[in-house]
């Protein structure tokens, strides 16, 4: 059963336990999960019908938290001025000690930040104390909701509970911008204009379109084939393993290797998820050390979760 909260203290202690709570932002209803637990984050996708694992904006109730999460620099700082709280998000490096999940970067070494302007939702981010990961509050291609009941009708039986902030004010995505390179892109347009951000930052480019199509490549959730890729080759559907090679098992592991890290040892897949980008890092720095000449990876069902980690294997072994 979902819960219809009105009080974002009792909604932010219920998001502290590893719970779902979907809230209201001036842009769309967020569902929000504590990005750094790892089950949380894997359960965002699962309650969205739809786990892939897309990088996901982190929510902050001030500038202050969301840049102990990432490197700003003069622009970010110069943008979090003019439009934070506001439905801006800024794609910038990931801070080296950030306790965020991989998982929730996609495996990236970006994150997406933002401060909402809502007052409700910056009183829940800070009862909350941790960075908030939150995609929109509904299923997987429907239209976004703009408020509670459109969440409930959305996602009832799957979140915790709803934290009733009245209709969203914008009722469009917040603007994502990539500062991560020379040139600032705007990989989504939304709540804040070009023109606005160039009046404080000066000319941005646009996103890359891919094979002629209009889906933007930078920073983007996982599109090019070669992606989230380890420095060592990876080698799928292992059914063997040799003694050069580090494993990435799943439920019974093989034996032989020269490294080891099990996803799941009980076959659970939201727990392989959860352990998959983390697994993947260990594994590329350990056996790298070791000497050892490639990953191999064990068979991993395909159904429902399995779906995204058999996508994020089969970009991790493309051709370089």
């Amino acid at each position: 059963m979902t819960l219809l909260l009105d009080d974002p203290y009792a909604a932010a202690a219920l998001l502290r336990t590893g719970e779902l709570v979907a809230f209201a932002t001036e842009t769309v209803y967020g569902l929000g999960g504590d990005a750094r637990q790892a089950a949380a984050v894997v359960a965002i996708f699962a309650a969205k019908g739809r786990p892939h694992f897309n990088p996901l904006i982190c929510h902050f109730a001030e500038a202050g938290a969301a840049f102990d999460e990432v490197l700003p620099d003069s622009r970010a700082r110069a943008l979090a001025q003019v439009f934070w709280p506001g439905p801006l998000t800024m794609v910038l490096p990931r801070h080296p000690r950030s306790r965020v999940e991989l998982l929730a970067g996609a495996g990236l070494e970006t994150l997406a930040v933002r401060v909402p302007a809502h007052p409700r939702a910056l009183e829940f981010l800070r009862a909350a104390a941790t960075p908030v990961a939150a995609p929109s509050a509904n299923r997987s291609g429907r239209v976004s909701p703009t408020t509670a009941r459109h969440v409930l009708e959305e996602l009832s039986g799957r979140i915790a509970a709803v934290l009733d902030g009245g209709p969203c004010q914008v009722g469009l995505e917040s603007s994502v911008l990539d500062l991560t390179g020379p040139m600032a892109v705007l990989l989504r347009p939304g709540g804040v204009s070009r023109a606005a951000i160039e009046a404080v930052i000066g000319p941005i480019g646009a996103a890359l379109p891919i094979n002629g199509g209009p889906t933007p490549t930078l920073r983007s959730p996982g599109l090019m084939l070669s992606h989230y890729a380890p420095n060592l080759p990876v080698r799928l559907e292992a059914r063997e393993v040799a003694a050069d090679e580090a494993l990435l098992g799943f439920g019974a592991a093989l034996q032989g290797a020269g490294l080891a890290w099990n996803l799941s040892e009980g076959g659970d897949l939201a727990e392989a998820a959860a352990r998959l980008f983390s697994g993947l890092r260990w594994l590329d720095a350990e056996g790298t050390r070791l000497g050892l000449r490639r990953i191999a990876a064990q068979p991993v069902p395909k159904e429902g979760l399995g779906a995204a980690i058999n996508d994020r294997l089969t970009r991790a072994a493309a051709p370089r």
